[in-house]
């Protein structure tokens, strides 16, 4: 078999929490676990979404954001409904009013 060796520096805490999740899983090693990523990564059978945590919001501004939906879709506060594109970016600058 023709084989490589890629080695990725990490830190021992890393590689002690990612062995005890790997045999918690039921890999005998991480080398297990990465080579079998690594095999569903080529074969195209899982892929990888690197997503931003959700930004946790004040109680007080989540109380706003919140009075602020509800006022939209009550019909209190109409939404403004741009036109055209060139409507649009005369509204974000302000030249509508």
């Amino acid at each position: 078999m023709n084989t490589t060796i890629i080695q990725v520096p990490i830190s021992k805490s890393l590689r002690n929490e990612a062995l005890r999740e790997a045999r918690a899983s039921g890999f005998s090693s991480i080398q297990d676990a990465i080579r079998m990523f690594l095999q569903k990564l080529a074969k195209r059978e899982i892929g990888v979404i690197f997503e931003p945590k959700p930004i946790k919001l004040s109680p007080k501004n989540d109380r706003r954001y919140a009075k602020m939906i509800n006022d939209v879709l009550s019909g209190k506060v109409k939404p403004y409904v741009a036109k055209d594109v060139d409507d649009l970016m005369r509204q974000l600058h302000g030249e509508n009013n």
